[in-house]
């Protein structure tokens, strides 16, 4: 690869110190693509591979500064945001993205409500914000099926249910949805980009090593699309990337354990 054309992605999302989602993985799964990654943390988060005990949103002015000065000097050609941990750094977030003028980065907004454990990630007042403000500036999210849910304040799980609930949100918002089956028996993720849906067929996986799959998706779409992939074609790449992450996968803990991010680099 040549150096002077590495692309750059700035992940916003939070700190997991077990490293097997958020700030820590996504700089991986970074990495494994070959595109250089910055961060700016939203929380701080007391979690393991069992579960998370409490969230700690960062400070808001922090955040702030954070991303304008990673922005002068290190600007993205792509943001994926994760976990955002309260309502002021929603609102961070959402002036940043308003700010950006010119050529804007590709930003990938990855839903995060409840951990997979169950635990609360944003608060009502959070989630709001989220969906009303932040969601019309981006691209494309990730939602599984529960997220989607919410955002469209709904409830369902099968096909037809799911794609009568992301239409309109996408149509309303004016952005691409990738509805990740992962968390459904038959784990088939739905694309709907251009006016169209696309199923991407899946395959179950017997293996513990599940934490931080969500993360890994759309942080690896979002470098597919970096790399010139349509919004299809990079989900695919993402869903294959992440199935191979968790065949590879080194246990670790005994809960829920991380996924093997850096397989593409370790040949």
């Amino acid at each position: 690869m040549n150096p002077l054309a590495q692309k750059t992605a700035l992940t916003i999302a939070g700190f997991d110190p077990s490293s097997g989602a958020g700030i820590t993985a996504d700089l991986q799964v970074f990495a494994a693509h070959g595109i250089f990654g910055t961060s700016a943390i939203t929380a701080l988060t007391v979690q393991s591979t069992v579960g998370v005990q409490r969230v700690q949103p960062v400070d808001a002015i922090i955040l702030k500064e954070t991303l304008g000065m990673l922005h002068e000097d290190l600007p993205p050609d792509g943001i994926k945001i994760g976990m955002l941990g309260g309502v002021a750094q929603v609102a961070v977030v959402t002036d940043y993205l308003r700010s950006l003028k010119g050529n804007r980065p590709i930003v990938v907004l990855d839903p995060v409500i409840r951990s997979s454990s169950g635990a609360l990630l944003l608060e009502e007042a959070g989630f709001r914000m989220l969906r009303e403000e932040l969601l019309p500036l981006v691209d494309v999210i990730t939602p599984n099926v529960g997220e989607l849910m919410l955002l469209a304040e709904t409830s369902g799980e099968n096909e037809a249910t799911i794609q009568a609930a992301a239409k309109p949100l996408a149509q309303s918002a004016e952005v691409s949805i990738v509805v990740t089956g992962g968390d459904r028996a038959k784990p088939d993720d739905l694309v709907w980009a251009n006016g169209a849906w696309t199923r991407l067929e899946g395959e179950h996986i017997e293996t513990t090593a599940t934490h931080g799959t969500g993360c890994a998706f759309s942080s690896a779409l979002l470098c597919g699309m970096l790399q010139g992939g349509t919004l299809v074609e990079s989900a695919k790449a993402a869903k294959a990337y992440v199935a191979e992450a968790m065949r590879a996968a080194i246990p670790h803990g005994s809960g829920k354990g991380p996924i093997n991010l850096l397989w593409p680099i370790q040949k």
